[in-house]
């Protein structure tokens, strides 16, 4: 919202040497957001002046029409000889009022005019137009003319008043009240502590039955209707400059006198109005919704089809206004350049919903005036006098005759009362205001207040935002002051920290950023043809999904059940921006209804919800575990002058799967598997030993060829995605820091040669148990296939590590714990020594 200071000041009696800088911080500091402050006219030195146009002469051989004009300026040359002037513009003759600058003076923008010879003439001066001003556009397309009855040689500047002070606001939602003049005036007048000349107190006649015939079908949508006639209109009047003036400075553009008129009155008091030509009414006005399918043509020329919830005036002949949002080209005021100008008019100041009235703006993509203050909130007392000032200035400016009838249809209702502590607000703040302080707050923005202890709050009909308590509060402490609020750091108690499942996930995240791996956040959403992509057929759980009733993106409508489909996305797009050597990771919530979830129950807003409303709640929640994932392409290790380096692979997905369990003291079990999105043949699935049993926790591979194609990644792509929740319920607890022995280890290799379809992760876990407590580490270390061996036949040849705590161990005891691990190698995967 766009104020000029000059038009403030006739509402508020601000100090004389007040500035709109002076003013901003004033209104910041209540809650008001200036945004700008534009100073009009900055720079702008006369002489500046209106002239009178006394002869034209057309120049020719010039590219473009050219013009050698004789202005009459009076005195202001010095000379009262006529100013010979060059111009190009056209919208102008012989007898017209202009303004000229003369040469000497300075135009905004630090523009310098002399007399200078161009066109093979000496222009002494310029005929100005709005742009060239900064007064913007004015609808001429040309220089300014004015109307006959300014003198020659009057001061422009101050005549078009050129110089002010704008303030521009950024108004928030919930105060529809500052989209005005008289509701930003109130708040200068609280800031200053000053009287408030409200412009809607005018004495308005009461409602008779002479007035123009309204109709209200639809009175939850439209609760109060006042009509308004006015006949004998000169339709030649124009808008005089002081209007046209305010308007520009407020960003819109006059247009005719009428329009302007309604304008001015809805930036005055923040009630948008509406001028329907009388002669092109039919009947009675009426207030409906529309009919499915309606077709209506707008003021901007364009031909919508309505819905059944859209609000619209009618009358006999169907719609005439887009009730709240745009009036219909079939009533439009006729502009005063027309062969038939309007004479008589009806003017329409309602109150509409405004639920319906922003609904229907967006639904028809056109926002406009009135239909953003209508969804901000409207005082629903202002109708009357709106349309009283609009009266009382179209007789004034245009000679018309303001018709008796005057129509008032008026829905019943009551103030809103509010009930509150009077220490409310210091409950709120964590200050003492005091009583006297709360209720002259609440007074000072229009509050009728009574009570002692407990006070009785009416709120005034221009604050519909007020509906309770704690809003009465927050204005009494903004005028009180934000910055007079204390800054009070909260205490924790002493004790609480993170909780061991939020130190187990920071731990991940923290051990896969020291092994290489970036952290990338993605939203929380996917589709199904994503899935599709990812080759998890329909009977996987993770095809299950929770839809959004209002999703971000209709392309992406649902909330994923893994965090791969974002993962591998954010590899595509970086791959094909050049960095090819990849490794991203990400930990986050992933969402997996089984179906039995109950339906959501709506809480109520009147009061906190019961315990069983918020346990019902949660029940409908679906299961949100935690898991992490990280996908790699490209060089794991880079080359050098230290070596070669190597590309990533499968067993760099299962490491990082192992990195993550070790922060929990986790040992998974790694075994082959076929699962989506994995290729069949290297795809590991990863197990945890949970209360006792092997137990799922994830998977991780190469990913498949065909998926590969599908979201065209970087072929060899690698993945990995585990279960942190569960991770977490297999491991023990806070880990154990190792000791260090001091003793020698001892250390003793084994080959052993097993069917080629024994996975090598068995034989490794059975050496485990087998070699019992001394055993310090495992590794393999080497695999061989050979004739030597048979067909279908591989040696796995394991380097053990034997240490105790408390002793060097003997030859004999390091050979015991290696014979009986080889034992139950044998026994479980059918393993013989090689060469046995």
């Amino acid at each position: 919202m766009r104020i000029p200071l000059s038009w403030l000041r006739e509402y508020v009696d601000l100090p004389a040497t007040e500035t709109g800088r002076d003013l901003q911080e004033k209104l910041v500091a209540t809650g008001l957001e200036v945004e700008t402050v534009e100073q009009l006219g900055a720079g702008l030195k006369g002489p500046l002046v209106v002239g009178q146009v006394l002869t034209i002469e057309e120049l020719e051989g010039f590219k473009k029409p050219i013009r050698f004009c004789t202005v009459d300026v009076g005195q202001a040359n010095g000379t009262g000889e006529p100013q010979e002037i060059v111009c190009g513009a056209r919208n102008f003759a012989v007898g017209d009022k202009v303004v000229v600058v003369l040469p000497g003076a300075v135009l905004p923008g630090d523009f310098a005019i002399a007399a200078r010879k161009t066109y093979g003439r000496t222009s002494h001066g310029m005929i100005c137009s709005g742009d060239e001003l900064g007064m913007g556009d004015d609808g001429s397309g040309g220089i300014i003319v004015l109307p006959p009855e300014h003198e020659v040689g009057t001061d422009a500047i101050e005549l078009l008043q050129l110089v002010d002070e704008v303030l521009d606001i950024a108004v928030t939602a919930n105060r529809g009240d500052c989209l005005s003049l008289r509701g930003v005036a109130r708040e200068a007048a609280i800031a200053y502590g000053l009287p408030l000349r409200d412009p809607a107190l005018l004495d308005v006649p009461a409602p008779n039955a002479n007035g123009y015939p309204v109709q209200i079908s639809e009175p939850a949508g439209c609760d109060r209707f006042t009509a308004r006639t006015v006949t004998g209109l000169n339709p030649e009047a124009r808008s005089p400059i002081w209007l046209q003036r305010r308007l520009q400075k407020a960003g819109m553009r006059p247009i005719s006198l009428a329009v302007d008129i309604t304008n001015y009155v809805m930036l005055e008091l923040g009630q948008p109005l509406h001028a329907y030509d009388r002669s092109l009414v039919q009947g009675t006005i009426g207030v409906r919704r529309a009919e499915q399918g309606e077709k209506f043509t707008t003021l901007d020329g364009a031909k919508r089809v309505l819905d059944a919830e859209d609000l619209v005036i009618t009358d006999d002949r169907g719609p005439i206004g887009l009730a709240g949002v745009m009036g219909g080209a079939n009533t439009e005021i006729a502009d005063h350049g027309a062969d038939a100008g309007t004479t008589d008019v009806v003017i329409e100041a309602a109150h509409f919903d405004p639920v319906s009235i922003a609904r229907t703006a967006r639904r028809h993509k056109l926002s406009s005036e009135a239909s953003k203050r209508f969804e901000r909130g409207v005082d629903t007392e202002a109708a009357s006098a709106a349309a009283q000032r609009t009266v009382d200035l179209l007789v004034l400016l245009a000679g018309g005759t303001a018709d008796p009838g005057v129509t008032e249809v008026i829905a019943p209702s009551g103030p809103h009362t509010i009930t509150l502590p009077a220490d409310h607000p210091d409950k709120v703040a964590g200050v003492t205001y005091g009583r006297e302080t709360v209720v002259r707050r609440l007074q000072q923005v229009g509050c009728d207040v009574y009570g002692q202890d407990n006070l009785t709050v009416t709120v005034p009909s221009w604050r519909p935002d007020l509906r309770e308590p704690n809003d009465l509060a927050e204005e009494v402490i903004r005028l009180e002051g934000y910055e007079n609020l204390p800054s009070t750091l909260p205490r924790p108690p002493a004790g609480r920290g993170l909780t061991e499942r939020q130190r187990l996930h920071r731990r991940a995240g923290r051990a896969l950023a020291g092994a290489g791996y970036v952290e990338a956040l993605n939203y929380p959403f996917i589709s199904d043809e994503t899935l599709g992509k990812l080759g998890i057929e329909q009977d996987d759980p993770r095809r299950t999904t929770v839809k959004l009733v209002n999703p971000l993106s209709d392309e992406e409508p649902a909330l994923r059940t893994t965090l791969l489909p974002g993962l591998l996305e954010a590899l595509r797009r970086n791959d094909g921006r050049g960095s090819h050597d990849l490794a991203l990771f990400e930990t986050g919530l992933v969402f997996r209804p089984t179906g039995d979830e109950p339906q959501a129950v709506r809480l109520p807003i009147d009061r906190r919800p019961t315990d069983e409303e918020i346990a019902g709640l949660d029940a409908a929640l679906p299961r949100q575990p935690r898991h992490a994932a990280v996908v790699l392409t490209g060089a794991r290790e880079q080359a050098g002058w230290w070596g070669n380096g190597r590309p990533a692979e499968w067993a760099d997905a299962v490491e990082a799967a192992r990195t993550i369990a070790r922060e929990a003291g986790v040992e998974l079990i790694v075994r082959g598997d076929q699962h989506a999105p994995w290729h069949p043949g290297r795809c590991a699935a990863l197990f945890a030993v949970v209360d006792g049993a092997e137990t799922l926790v994830g998977h991780a591979g190469e990913l498949h060829p065909r998926v590969i194609k599908a979201l065209h990644l970087p072929e060899r792509s690698c993945a990995m995605e585990v279960d942190l929740d569960r991770i977490e319920r297999a491991g023990t607890g806070a880990l154990q820091a190792p000791r260090i022995s001091t003793f020698p280890v001892a250390t003793q290799d084994v080959a052993l040669v097993v069917d080629a379809s024994v996975p090598a992760a068995d034989v490794e876990q059975a050496l485990r148990e087998g070699a019992g407590e001394l055993l310090e580490s495992l590794r393999l270390f080497d695999v061989f296939t050979g004739e030597q061996l048979g067909e279908g036949r591989k040696s796995l040849a394991y380097a053990l590590r034997f240490r105790a705590g408390d002793r060097t161990l003997t030859v004999d005891e390091a050979s015991a714990a290696r014979d009986a691990a080889v034992a139950l190698a044998a026994e479980r995967t059918g393993a013989v020594l090689r060469g046995a």
